[in-house]
């Protein structure tokens, strides 16, 4: 029998006489079902955009192994290729891909935060976990700049992450991660990677790595601080009269030189 469209059996109770239970007419059922097909669709996709991801890591490589001198520009050139490929490309997909050709050594690391950089959806989509992911691994500073002033700087700026996480790196035993935290303070203050100055949170990073004397640390500082010397030379300036007494002598002497000249290390006059 069918009540109301819904497929129902009859019964017969001792007590209560003749009913009719429904088959299916339970709604939490019938949304439990179409959850289910929803996820299985779901599940398809996912696996096809992985895939998907395998594939284009695969000729992201080939290109790469193909070429005859594998030059910054030439390299460049390739990822151009693929970051129009990929404009219309979600964002995860484009993350995805970024983590995966960052743990692929034969794929310079700024491949991959660049087809990032360059996907305005992926670039506002990083959070902090994304991020920690794509940066861990980095062991030059060419790799280290390039994922601080392409990623970590932006996502910080634009308020994706918290001061926190910038902090955490910069009190980590790792000398990577500290400069990680400076140069991302880039950032916020060069007026070329969309910075409009933010003296406090830059400061804030550059007074907790004072006393740090890596090599690799002192020299990021010296350009975190100049770079802020450009927007807020007061402050600066106030900064190096306070920690003097601390602070590394090359980052005294080149942010000086900067605050009266304009210029890193001013050339000799000749007679």
């Amino acid at each position: 029998m069918v009540v109301a469209g819904v497929d129902c059996v009859a019964g017969e109770h001792p007590d209560l006489g003749r009913f009719w239970l429904p088959l299916v007419e339970n709604f939490e059922i019938v949304v439990s079902r179409s959850s289910i097909q929803k996820d299985l669709r779901q599940t398809s996709r996912d696996e096809f955009r992985g895939e998907e991801i395998d594939d284009l890591e695969n000729q992201i490589v080939s290109s790469l192994a193909t070429l005859t001198s594998p030059t910054t520009e030439a390299i460049r050139k390739v990822r151009r290729k693929f970051s129009h490929r990929l404009a219309e490309a979600p964002a995860r997909l484009i993350v995805a891909l970024a983590l995966q050709l960052v743990r692929h050594a034969a794929v310079p690391r700024f491949v991959a935060y660049e087809l990032i950089l360059y996907h305005h959806q992926a670039l506002r989509s990083l959070k902090a976990k994304s991020l920690e992911d794509l940066g861990a691994g980095n062991k030059a500073w060419g790799e280290v700049d390039a994922f601080a002033s392409y990623l970590a700087g932006p996502a910080w700026r634009e308020r994706q992450v918290s001061d926190g996480l910038i902090r955490r790196w910069a009190s980590s035993g790792d000398r990577w991660w500290r400069r990680t935290a400076v140069v991302s303070t880039v950032a916020l203050n060069n007026k070329a990677r969309g910075g409009v100055g933010d003296t406090g949170r830059t400061l804030m990073i550059c007074k907790m790595l004072v006393p740090d004397r890596d090599d690799m640390v002192v020299k990021a500082l010296s350009w975190a601080l100049r770079e802020l010397s450009k927007r807020d030379p007061k402050s600066v300036g106030t900064f190096l009269r306070e920690h003097h007494r601390v602070l590394a002598a090359r980052v005294v002497r080149e942010v000086n030189s900067k605050l009266k000249t304009g210029l890193k290390n001013p050339r000799k006059q000749t007679t």
